[in-house]
């Protein structure tokens, strides 16, 4: 069983001496270089080498990457500028056998003739094969707030295109699809229709208050009280203690009362068509 890999392993100095005097200089280089590979393996774009074992189906042998074209030629057209083109098994070409990465070795899939799901693995049923590279997403999948991939309600391939350029769209969205969003609005349609008054978080994007793989608040928030809103909404303090002033009006009796969206005061979160202060 071969390992699939971007690139060759970051490599670090070999151990050396130093004097007491430079004992110091070399801990602290030491801990460049780990703050340096820390980052280097913290996206997938960025990854420099996996050590995990590709999906196994007993008996089967990798055929490579154009043995899938025959068949798949929608998929095969674009896959080599997909970010999971360039993952190949240790000994091959790079980007050889980018398809058997995810689906598993594919010689037994092709003698029986293809067919879905047959011989073969399906991330789009089993997000196991995802979960063995993006291992921050799968323990984000595990936290109490979440979508419902790990119960099989949903599965990865319903928000990410894993054959297309952008991983972060799924399958089937053309340039005319393409906008800030969409994905998220397939589900969410309430959450994104226009609105005359916007909230202007939404032109950044939904997960610049939500994390939709998983967290520890409820609706996905990435915090749950009203420093979610105070990262964007500047605040200054008034002429006496104690006094907050938001957008020129005081707020230190309203903070009291909950979260912004809590509080009854700006519920209508996502945009409103009646009040710019966003109300419904």
């Amino acid at each position: 069983m071969g390992r699939f890999c971007h690139a060759r392993a970051v490599q670090f100095p070999a151990a050396f001496r130093m004097e007491p005097i430079h004992a110091r200089f070399a801990g602290l280089l030491g801990l460049a270089l780990l703050t340096a590979a820390a980052i280097a393996f913290a996206s997938c774009s960025a990854l420099q080498r996996t050590v995990v074992a590709p999906p196994a189906i007993e008996g089967a042998t990798f055929t490579g990457n154009a043995s899938c074209a025959e068949c798949h030629t929608n998929y095969s057209r674009a896959f080599p500028s997909s970010p999971h083109a360039r993952v190949h098994r240790d000994g091959s070409t790079r980007g050889d056998t980018g398809c058997e990465s995810c689906h598993g070795p594919g010689s037994k899939h092709i003698a029986a003739g293809g067919g879905r799901g047959k011989l073969i693995v399906n991330p789009g049923k089993d997000p196991q094969a995802c979960y063995n590279c993006h291992l921050q997403t799968h323990a984000e999948f595990q936290l109490p707030q979440h979508h419902p991939v790990p119960e099989g309600r949903m599965n990865c391939v319903q928000c990410h295109d894993p054959h297309g350029r952008d991983i972060l769209k799924p399958a089937g969205f053309g340039l005319g699809m393409a906008r800030l969003n969409e994905t998220c609005a397939e589900c969410h349609r309430e959450q994104a229709k226009p609105q005359v008054y916007e909230h202007r978080a939404l032109w950044e994007g939904c997960t610049t208050c939500h994390n939709p793989h998983g967290s520890v608040h409820a609706k996905l928030l990435i915090q749950r009280d009203l420093n979610l809103c105070l990262k964007c909404h500047a605040q200054a303090t008034g002429a006496n203690p104690g006094m907050l002033i938001i957008g020129k009006i005081p707020h230190d009796q309203f903070v009291k009362q909950g979260a912004c969206w809590s509080a009854g005061c700006h519920s209508a979160v996502h945009g409103s068509s009646v009040s710019p202060r966003l109300h419904y």
